[in-house]
C-alpha cells in the first residue's frame, strides 16, 4: 500500500500480524522503517555519511539498539529517572544486528554508517531484537545502500520435543532451546543461542526450520522493497593506487610464495615480518603517507598464502592437521584466597577464571522490558587485557565484545549449574584473558568449568568449548577445528560451539561470505563434538568432578522454609528480634516474605548454625507431652510463668510445681531460674499449661 509516499504492507506470520512501513516517521534519516509484530514496534533508522573516511581500515559501521522504558509503560529507576548506558541485553542485541549486516559491507567502503534500532512498544509476546535485524536490512535498502542483501531473522525454541518459531516469553521459560538465526536465501549468516543440553541433530533440525521460515520473511521484505521503489546510491570505494599495488606485489609476492608449508609457525611469522620490513624500507620513503596501503597489500598476500596451504595441501600455518586441537594444559586451585580458580591454556590462548560464591544480597537486579525486576544468581564477566596480544591501551570499562563473550560463556555453563534450592549461592565467574590467539571465549568456558568444580559447585557435567573455522574457495570447502587468530581473521567463518561430551549448551556463528549451507553446519557440528570430547578428557585429568567441600574462605549458606505467619515472630517488633540474632551470631539473614524462605549466611559455619537454631526455636510449635528447659519470667501467688521457647510462656500452677505440697511459689522457684517443665495442655485460648511434677532437672 502506498499513500503520500508512505509504503506499508501487512502479512500474517505464524498467526501473528507483521507490519512493515516507511515514509511516515524519521524522514530526515537516510532510511527509516517501522517493524511491527503484534504490539511490539521497532523503529530502525540508517544514516550514511556522504564523506569518505579514507584513514579507516575497516567499514565504519555504528549500530545502536535502545529499549525505551515507556515501551512497556514503565518509568526508569535510579535517581535521574531516564534511560542511561545500555544494558547487557541491549549490547547483545546491538551485536546481533551488527554481526548480521557487517558481512555485506564491501572492501573499501569508507562512508560512515549508523544504524539505530529504537524499541517504541513492546509486549511480552515478541522479542524486539529479531524485528530490529529485519528492520536494519530494510532500512539499509531504503537508504540506498548499494550492497545489502535482504536478510531475515527468527528465534527458534523447542518445547516438549516440538520446535516453536518465535516463541513468546512465557514459552521461552519452558523451552530447552533458544536460538536466534539470521540468514539470506542461500544460507545462514549469524547464529546465537543456548540450549539445555540438546543434541547436534536437534540443533541442525532447528537451523533447517529457521532457514525455511527466513525465506518466507525475505519474500515479504522483497515485496516491501519493490513497493518502496528506492534506488540504490553510488558510494565510492577506497582503492589502493594501482601503481602502488603493482610495485609492492611485484616485490613481495614471490617472497611470500616462498614460505614453506613445513616451516614452523615461528619461522613463518619471523620471515613475514622480515618481508614487511623490506617492503617498508623500500617504498616508505617514496610514499610516506601510504604505509597502511603497504600493510593491506601484504595482508592480502598473506591471506592468499594461508588459504592456499589449507585448500591445496591441507596444512595450517602452525603445522596442525585440519581437525587437530592445539596443545592443552589445565590447572586448578592456583589462587589460594579465592573460592575457586582455573587456568586453561590452549596453544597461545590462555584464560584465568576465578569463581566467587556470594549470598542473595549479591544477586544482579535487571530492570528491562519486562514486568518488575529480574534477578540473576549467575554472572560471567570476560576481560580482554591488552598484554594478551602484546599491545598497549588504556584499561576502560568492558566493551561490547567483552560483554558479548561473557554472556556467551554464561549461557554455556548455566544449564549444568545446580538449582537455587540445592545450592543457594550467587555465583560470579571472571575470566581474565592472559594470552590470546583465537577462541578466547571458548577458553573462558573451559576455564569457567574448571573453576566451578574447584569451588565445589555441584555442576552436573563439565563443559568445554571450541571454535570452528571455514576456508571456502569455489567448490572447495575445508572446515577447521580450533581456529587460531589468523584463521579467524583470514577465514570465512567463526563458529563457536560449547557443551558436554554429548550435548550442546551454547553456540555462536559469524561468517564473512554470503551464507553457509546446512551441510557445512552439519559437518562443523560433528567435528566440534569430537573436539569437545578430546578437550574434556584433558580437563578431567586435572579435576573430574566438583570438590566435596567449599573453600574455607567461601560463605556458608543454609535456607529454611517457614510458614508465612511466622515471619513476624522472626522479625519482631521494629526488627528487634532479627537484629538481635544478627548481632549475636554475625550471620546475614534474608527473608522472602512471598515464599516464606529464610536464607542464613555467614563467613563461618558456627555462625550459620547458631542463627539457624535460634530461628528454629522462634518458629517451633510447642507439643503436648514434651519436656522443655525453660526460664522463670514471673512469680505470682498462684504459680510461675516459664518461657519454654522464645516469646512462648506457659503457667506452672502452684499445684504443679512439686510432687509435694507447696505453700509459697517463691519457696520452689525464683525469677531467672532454669527449670525443666512438661507441657500438659493447651487451652482453647492457646495458653500453655506446664507441670514440674515428676520431672528430673536437666531433662528437656
Amino acid at each position: 500500500m502506498e499513500k503520500n509516499n508512505i509504503t506499508r504492507i501487512e502479512k500474517k506470520l505464524e498467526e501473528r500480524l507483521l507490519i512493515l512501513e516507511t515514509g511516515r516517521v524519521a524522514k530526515k534519516s537516510g532510511g527509516a522503517v517501522l517493524v511491527q509484530y503484534e504490539d511490539t514496534i521497532v523503529l530502525v533508522t540508517v544514516v550514511i555519511s556522504p564523506t569518505v573516511q579514507e584513514d579507516m581500515g575497516f567499514a565504519p559501521l555504528i549500530v545502536d539498539y535502545r529499549e525505551k522504558a515507556y515501551a512497556v509503560g514503565k518509568i526508569p529507576g535510579g535517581f535521574f529517572k531516564r534511560e542511561g548506558r545500555p544494558s547487557d541485553e541491549e549490547i547483545l542485541s546491538c551485536r546481533l544486528i551488527d554481526r548480521s549486516i557487517r558481512p555485506f559491507f564491501p572492501q573499501g567502503f569508507r562512508n560512515e554508517v549508523q544504524v539505530i534500532a529504537s524499541v517504541l512498544s513492546a509486549s511480552e509476546s515478541n522479542q524486539p531484537a529479531i524485528l530490529s535485524v529485519i528492520g536494519a536490512s530494510l532500512a539499509l535498502s531504503v537508504a540506498g545502500f548499494p550492497c545489502v542483501q535482504t536478510i531475515g531473522g527468527v528465534r527458534v525454541g523447542r518445547i516438549k520435543g516440538q520446535l516453536v518459531i518465535n516463541p513468546r516469553d512465557d514459552q521461552l521459560k519452558e523451552s530447552e532451546l533458544n536460538l536466534v538465526v539470521v540468514g539470506n536465501k542461500e544460507g545462514l549468516i549469524m547464529v546465537e543461542g543456548d540450549a539445555d543440553r540438546v543434541s547436534e541433530e536437534v540443533v541442525l533440525e532447528a537451523l533447517q526450520v529457521a532457514h525455511s521460515f527466513i525465506k518466507r520473511i525475505i519474500e515479504i521484505e522483497e515485496e516491501f522493497i519493490s513497493q518502496a521503489k528506492k534506488e540504490k546510491k553510488e558510494f565510492p570505494l577506497y582503492q589502493i593506487e594501482e601503481e602502488i599495488r603493482r610495485k609492492v606485489t611485484d616485490f613481495a609476492e614471490d617472497k611470500i610464495k616462498a614460505i614453506g608449508s613445513d616451516w614452523t609457525k615461528d619461522q613463518k611469522d619471523s620471515y613475514f615480518e622480515k618481508v614487511k620490513e623490506e617492503v617498508l624500507d623500500k617504498f616508505l620513503s617514496d610514499y610516506p603517507e601510504k604505509e597502511k596501503d603497504f600493510l593491506d597489500i601484504l595482508g592480502e598476500l598473506k591471506k592468499k598464502k594461508i588459504r592456499e596451504l589449507i585448500i591445496e595441501e591441507g596444512k595450517r600455518w602452525d603445522l596442525r592437521g585440519i581437525d587437530e586441537v592445539r596443545p592443552i594444559s589445565c590447572e586448578v586451585g592456583i589462587l589460594p584466597r579465592v573460592h575457586g580458580s582455573g587456568l586453561f591454556t590452549r596453544g597461545d590462548t590462555q584464560s584465568l577464571v576465578a569463581a566467587t560464591l556470594g549470598t542473595a544480597s549479591d544477586e544482579q537486579i535487571i530492570d528491562g522490558l519486562h514486568k518488575g525486576e529480574i534477578s540473576k544468581t549467575f554472572m560471567f564477566h570476560y576481560n580482554f587485557l591488552p598484554f594478551s596480544t602484546g599491545e598497549t591501551r588504556f584499561l576502560r570499562g568492558p566493551g561490547r565484545r567483552e560483554v558479548g563473550h561473557g554472556l556467551l560463556a554464561e549461557r554455556a555453563l548455566l544449564p549444568v549449574l545446580p538449582d537455587e534450592k540445592s545450592f543457594p549461592y550467587t555465583i560470579r565467574l571472571v575470566s581474565d584473558i592472559l594470552e590470546s590467539n583465537g577462541s578466547s571465549s571458548m577458553a573462558s568456558v573451559c576455564g569457567g568449568s574448571l573453576s566451578l568444580m574447584d569451588a565445589g559447585v555441584p555442576v552436573s557435567d563439565p563443559i568445554a568449548g571450541v571454535g570452528m573455522g571455514l576456508i571456502k574457495e569455489g567448490d572447495k570447502v575445508v572446515i577447521l577445528t580450533d581456529i587460531q587468530g589468523l584463521e579467524d581473521h583470514f577465514g570465512d567463518m567463526d563458529f563457536k560451539v560449547a557443551g558436554t561430551e554429548g550435548a550442546i549448551t551454547a553456540l555462536q556463528l559469524d561468517i564473512k561470505v554470503s551464507g553457509v549451507s546446512l551441510k557445512i553446519m552439519e559437518e562443523a557440528l560433528d567435528k566440534a563434538k569430537v573436539a569437545r570430547g578430546l578437550i574434556l578428557k584433558e580437563m578431567e585429568k586435572i579435576i573430574d568432578k566438583p570438590r566435596s567441600e567449599l573453600s574455607d574462605y567461601a560463605p556458608r549458606i543454609v535456607t529454611l522454609s517457614i510458614p508465612l505467619d511466622k515471619i513476624g515472630d522472626i522479625i519482631g517488633p521494629g526488627g528487634k528480634i532479627i537484629k538481635g540474632i544478627i548481632k549475636e551470631t554475625g550471620a546475614e539473614i534474608d527473608i522472602d516474605d512471598l515464599e516464606g524462605k529464610v536464607t542464613i549466611s555467614s563467613p563461618d559455619e558456627d555462625g550459620v548454625n547458631r542463627a539457624l537454631m535460634m530461628i528454629k526455636d522462634l518458629i517451633r510449635e510447642p507439643k503436648v507431652g514434651e519436656v522443655y528447659l525453660g526460664t522463670v519470667k514471673r512469680v505470682t501467688d498462684f504459680g510461675a510463668f516459664v518461657e519454654i521457647m522464645p516469646r512462648k510462656e506457659g503457667l506452672v500452677h502452684i499445684s504443679q510445681l512439686s510432687d509435694k505440697f507447696v505453700k509459697n511459689v517463691s519457696d520452689v522457684v525464683k525469677v531467672g531460674d532454669k527449670i525443666s517443665v512438661k507441657l500438659i495442655g493447651i487451652d482453647e485460648m492457646g495458653r500453655l499449661n506446664l507441670s514440674k511434677k515428676g520431672i528430673q532437672e536437666g531433662t528437656s
